[in-house]
This record gives structure tokens, C-alpha cells and sequence, in this order.
């Protein structure tokens, strides 16, 4: 082989290169679930007292939204990021109550929520991340 045929030869081995190394990084990364679910359990732990449940709601929210940053969804935000979600989750509706609740809980610092909306809250929360694949 000629040296201009082996260097075209090496050009588009490098061109290929490339464009597979590119194209692979726009495909979502698969979730670790041990990671997610050693988070989701802390997440748990909060709820055993009555004072940490609006933080186990804003780290619930907090968590899906590093999933889907993880799956590569698009948004600027959190919300964003979950409309191009929807059709990945089973209770949409849910786990949009459950975000304006964080929301809420975020703005208003001594917000108090019940027992029962803690627990739709979380249960919204798990199955989102059930549906994303980082949990089971």
C-alpha cells in the first residue's frame, strides 16, 4: 500500500472514530439503581420525623431531577425536563403535584403538610423514578 493510501486509510478510521464517539454521548447513560436506591432509602429516613417531611418532599423532587439529567431529558429546569418526561411516566399527573408541592415547600419555609400528603407525595416520587429505570 502506497503511504497517501494508508494516511487516507487512518483519516477515516479517525473521522469514524469521531463521529461514533459523538453520537454515542447524545444516547441517555444507564442509571446505576444501587445509587438511586441508597438515595431513595435516606430519603425514607427523613420521614421518621414529623419536622424533616418537607425535606424528604424537596429531596424526592431533587433526586428526579438528577435522574433525568442523568437520562440526558432536556430542560433548562426541573419542569421542563418533566414535560419532556411525561410520556415515560405512569402517573403523570401525580408526579406533577408532587413537584408543586417541593415548589411550594421551597418558597414557603414553614410550610406543614400531613402525614397522607407526604405519603401521595413519595409515592408519586418512587414510581417517576420506578418508570425512569432508577429504582425498583
Amino acid at each position: 500500500m502506497s503511504p497517501e493510501a494508508l494516511t487516507a486509510l487512518g483519516m477515516g478510521v479517525v473521522v469514524v472514530l469521531t463521529i461514533l464517539f459523538f453520537a454515542l454521548r447524545k444516547f441517555p447513560k444507564r442509571v446505576k439503581s444501587s445509587h438511586y436506591i441508597k438515595k431513595w432509602r435516606e430519603i425514607q429516613k427523613l420521614c421518621a420525623n414529623k419536622d424533616d417531611w418537607p425535606h424528604a418532599v424537596v429531596h424526592a423532587d431533587m433526586l428526579l431531577d438528577e435522574v433525568m439529567k442523568k437520562k440526558k431529558i432536556g430542560g433548562k429546569t426541573t419542569g421542563e425536563r418533566m414535560v419532556n418526561a411525561q410520556k415515560k411516566f405512569s402517573a403523570n399527573d401525580s408526579v406533577w403535584n408532587a413537584h408543586k408541592l417541593a415548589n411550594s415547600i421551597r418558597q414557603e419555609a414553614e410550610k406543614t403538610i400531613t402525614e397522607s400528603v407526604v405519603k401521595d407525595t413519595l409515592i408519586a416520587f418512587r414510581q417517576a423514578l420506578r418508570d425512569l429505570g432508577a429504582i425498583k
